[in-house]
């Protein structure tokens, strides 16, 4: 058991998981780094579509804080972040470039940059930048650590260079997210906010197969869905679904589909948190295929993949309940053993001890 850390994580939102991954991932983390004994703030940006959309107001766990403005942030929360043992500022946050600016030259422990959407951060970069980082603050960083694994993160430290680039995937919490009876309504079901570059994959494996299947039914369910979408008739829709009602909505699907955005499977190596919530309940998963798929689950035997419509059909008419039921339960098993956030508040602890020894070790050369 590691000495415990007083932890300040600079996120996107941990209140409202409106429209967004940050806010479950964010969750899970915090609540098993408060478990494992260590001291964590939270502060969170005030803007108005999450303060509309707030399903956890005070998280339980740590403590959380707004804040209007970058001004606000240093003059009310300095002195936390340069007594903190690390700081962690994450992608997408409002004005985080200027934010890293001041708590790269302030911070006194670990500065470490969180990454939840690392694809579409290096797609920004190539092309210029975004309002969160810029390429020369990377090498500035301690830890930079990244949903998306596998050679990306050689990428990092040799392109950009990071000291120390790290992978610190998703996960779940087994207590909120688990098999339970109930009637399986939808023979495949989808939950996901809209993206433009994930809709081909969603037309390709869900709504095409729904054409081809009337008398089954389909579900998608996501905010920001454009209202010219052609929906089979068979397909449901949920706008927003929090999630205090996703283990239900995964337990009554005999399949739920995973479709990954277009830079992520350029990358390879990025699971979404959906993934594991599925598995964790019991339910079979149909994906697309991606680099580093198998590093996660063992295709055909934790995880299904279909490469085009008439292979997702065939997993939905061929396969057996009990062959349906087994492939979840394996996949279930795999992210017991290895994606829960009690794995991931370990793995984080780890990689900010190792970005310790070596600014140590640097500081130490520099002599």
């Amino acid at each position: 058991m590691s000495e415990p850390m007083d932890i300040v994580i600079v996120g996107l939102t941990i209140t409202s998981s409106w429209g967004n991954g940050h806010a479950t991932t964010y969750r899970a983390l915090v609540r098993e780094l408060c478990e494992q004994g260590h001291r964590v703030l939270f502060l969170e940006r005030d803007k108005p579509w999450y303060r509309e959309n707030r399903d956890l107001l005070t998280p339980p766990w740590g403590r959380t804080e707004l804040y209007e403005s970058l001004e606000e942030l240093r003059d009310t929360y300095g002195a936390n972040l340069r007594q903190a043992d690390a700081v962690i500022l994450g992608s997408y946050v409002p004005e985080g470039a200027l934010a890293a600016q001041w708590v790269l030259g302030e911070a006194r422990g670990v500065r470490a940059f969180y990454d939840i959407d690392t694809p579409v951060t290096l797609a920004n970069l190539a092309r210029g930048g975004t309002d969160y980082l810029t390429a020369a603050q990377i090498g500035q960083y301690d830890l930079y650590l990244s949903f998306t694994g596998g050679p990306t993160l050689e990428l990092i430290e040799r392109r950009y260079g990071s000291p120390c680039a790290r992978p610190l995937y998703c996960s779940v919490d087994p207590s909120a997210y688990y098999p339970e009876p109930t009637e399986r309504l939808w023979d495949l079901g989808y939950l996901g906010t809209y993206a433009e570059d994930r809709q081909p994959v969603l037309e390709s494996l869900l709504n095409t197969p729904a054409r081809a299947c009337p008398e089954r039914r389909f579900i998608v369910a996501g905010p920001m869905y454009p209202s010219g979408i052609e929906w089979a008739e068979n397909v449901d829709r949920i706008d927003h679904l929090p999630p205090s009602e996703h283990r239900s909505f995964y337990n009554r699907q005999r399949f739920t589909l995973n479709a990954t955005r277009a830079e992520m499977v350029r990358l390879g190596y990025s699971p979404s948190v959906r993934l594991f919530e599925a598995a964790a309940c019991g339910t079979p998963i149909i994906s697309d295929p991606w680099e580093g798929l198998d590093s996660v689950f063992t295709p055909g035997e934790e995880i299904l993949v279909a490469r085009s419509p008439e292979e997702c059909l065939g997993h939905l008419r061929d396969m057996s309940d009990t062959a349906r039921q087994a492939v979840g339960e394996r996949g279930r098993q795999r992210v017991l053993a290895e994606h829960t956030a009690t794995h991931r508040a370990a793995e984080l602890i780890a990689h900010l001890q190792e970005a310790a020894r070596l600014r140590r070790s640097a500081g130490t050369a520099a002599l």
